[in-house]
């Protein structure tokens, strides 16, 4: 902002008691009585209370703050008064109020459905509630680039239209490429994999879409997918990698934005107590806690919503999982030497029942193997070549990560629907807007 306005936040925290200042924002709530108009204002940092008195401003200001509907923008002038009735303890008592831009009768008002709702959210995107959650995001994902940083990563930004699968072709959106058959990338590992060969620890932050025809409320179309690859890494490193990844992401946000967590109902000294290490149990011990905790799971299942939730009962912090059955996990993980049943690999569960939020694994480095799995799960070799050469030419261990941001937002900001933890979902239902 230029020099004249301050932010709503900065007046909220004090000193500028029976001070002059200017703000600007958007009408949140207005009501008037007669002489008197009370006028919530909100801007990127808070909301506050603006009394706008006929004959303390110019006759045609006191006139368009009467007449200004809800989100009108405004800009008002005027001086700070500390009031405790008021919301956040101050008002403005304005000397000036100009309407910037009028607005129509706004359509959402209480109690509008959700579907309702998700028709305007490009409207409903302002609310409080959605805000809160955007600005958690926002520091999380700085927390995450400094995290990157002092760990020796570098960002590269990988492509997002592919020629083939990574995570089976039965979830690919398919799309058509100056004639040729493309898809939308469901996650860029396997191009961070040969980034990694001359930088050795990449990360990129992608959208990914996966055409699940999913209802649940943990899956989006499109999301946004947090991804690390590291030379020189094997599974158990990798899971300590990603451990801290996701301690320096909560820890952040808690200390960057306690109060809009509270207000989201997180308590922010819980995610504070987010710190490494998290407790690791094989995939073995997990079917042990699962049948004594009553589930009637087998070895080789693969656990859904229902098991994760039992797998996490009683745990305060997230928890691995790791070595699943090689059936129910993708085609480039490394064979675990000790146990050929399964692959060397881990997610990492939300506590409370959220469900995975960060999953990993070493890499296979045999590329005869790879090459055995893709011709059994049916997928043609010819897309895949490039790849394949990876490991022809110096290949060496390494490892690698993949985090749902909008997972993470989810358990983070208790939120019941992951579609709240991005601007505009994209779901099975719905593309507008």
């Amino acid at each position: 902002m230029d020099g004249r306005y301050v932010h709503i936040g900065r007046l909220l925290a004090g000193g500028f008691e029976d001070g002059e200042a200017a703000i600007r924002g958007w009408i949140y709530r207005t009501r008037s009585s007669g002489k008197l108009c009370f006028v919530t204002v909100r801007d990127s940092t808070g909301v506050l209370q603006v009394t706008v008195a006929r004959g303390s401003v110019p006759d045609a200001d006191f006139e368009g703050a009467k007449r200004a509907l809800i989100e009108s923008s405004v800009q008002c002038s005027g001086t700070v008064v500390k009031d405790e009735r008021a919301p956040g303890g101050f008002e403005l008592r304005a000397a000036s109020f100009t309407v910037l831009g009028g607005s129509d009768n706004f359509p959402i008002t209480e109690y509008r459905s959700e579907e309702h709702l998700l028709n305007y959210r490009h409207l409903w995107i302002r609310s409080q509630e959605l805000t809160r959650i955007m600005k958690v995001k926002s520091s999380a994902l700085a927390a995450a680039r400094e995290w990157f940083s002092q760990n020796d990563f570098y960002e590269v930004t990988p492509p997002i239209i592919t020629s083939n699968s990574c995570e089976g072709g039965s979830t690919l959106f398919e799309l058509k490429y100056f004639g040729e058959r493309a898809y939308l990338s469901q996650s860029a590992q396997l191009y961070l994999e040969a980034m990694m060969y001359s930088l050795e620890r990449v990360f990129a932050l992608t959208p990914s879409f996966r055409a699940e025809k999913s209802r649940t409320t943990r899956h989006l179309a499109e999301y946004w997918h947090l991804e690390g690859e590291e030379a020189f890494v094997g599974n158990q490193e990798n899971m300590t990698l990603q451990e801290e990844l996701v301690s320096a992401m909560v820890t952040g946000a808690a200390r960057r934005n306690p109060e809009e967590l509270r207000a989201l109902g997180r308590d922010p000294s819980e995610l504070l107590g987010m710190v490494p290490p998290f407790k690791r149990l094989s995939y073995g011990e997990a079917v042990k806690r699962l049948r004594d905790r009553g589930a009637a799971f087998e070895w080789g299942m693969d656990p859904g919503t229902n098991e994760e939730r039992l797998l996490v009962e009683g745990e305060e912090k997230p928890v691995f999982i790791y070595n699943y059955p090689k059936e129910i996990k993708a085609f480039y993980m490394r064979e675990n030497p000790d146990d050929p049943r399964t692959y060397l690999c881990a997610d990492l569960l939300g506590p409370e029942g959220y469900g995975e939020i960060i999953g990993g694994s070493e890499r296979e480095t045999d590329g005869d193997r790879l090459v055995e799995r893709l011709k059994a799960q049916g997928s043609p070799l010819e897309p895949y070549q490039w790849y394949l050469d990876l490991r022809r030419f110096g290949s060496v261990q390494h490892s690698g990560f993949g985090l749902g941001i909008e997972r993470l937002l989810r358990w983070v900001c208790k939120q019941e629907h992951i579609r709240d933890t991005i601007p505009f979902p994209r779901t099975i239902n719905r593309v507008y807007p």
